[in-house]
């Protein structure tokens, strides 16, 4: 397994911005999709964003597209979120995870970080 954790969450105004970062250890991290995603209160934990091992393909979930961009950096064994233009349904523990071989837009990833906490105020 893969252990992960999460920094970079935080209090921002709706239209400001965030990076969250994801550091990986444990694996090589270029044989691993890094995916992103986040839980809001009482709801359940949904998909947001996901890059392949080789950096070369990305997946957003609806909601996010054209606000929200997934990046890594294999040299640092980190993956981050970009957030631009947030809104206040943006507000949700988001939680990294990493596979070999995920369902990319479903809960079968097979690590997961502990979660860090973005609070968007209107």
């Amino acid at each position: 397994q893969v252990q992960l954790v999460e920094s970079g969450g935080g209090l921002v105004q709706a239209g400001g911005s965030l990076r969250l970062s994801c550091a990986a250890s444990g694996r090589t991290f270029r044989n691993y999709a890094m995916g992103w995603f986040r839980q809001a209160p009482g709801k359940e934990r949904k998909f947001v964003a996901a890059i392949s091992g080789s950096g070369g393909s990305t997946s957003y979930a609806d909601s996010v597209k054209g606000r929200f961009t997934i990046s890594g950096d294999n040299a640092k064994n980190t993956v981050y979120l970009q957030m631009n233009s947030l809104k206040p349904e943006d507000k949700a523990v988001y939680y990294c995870a990493a596979d070999p071989s995920p369902g990319i837009a479903t809960m079968n990833w097979g690590s997961w970080g502990q979660g860090t906490q973005v609070t968007v105020s209107s």
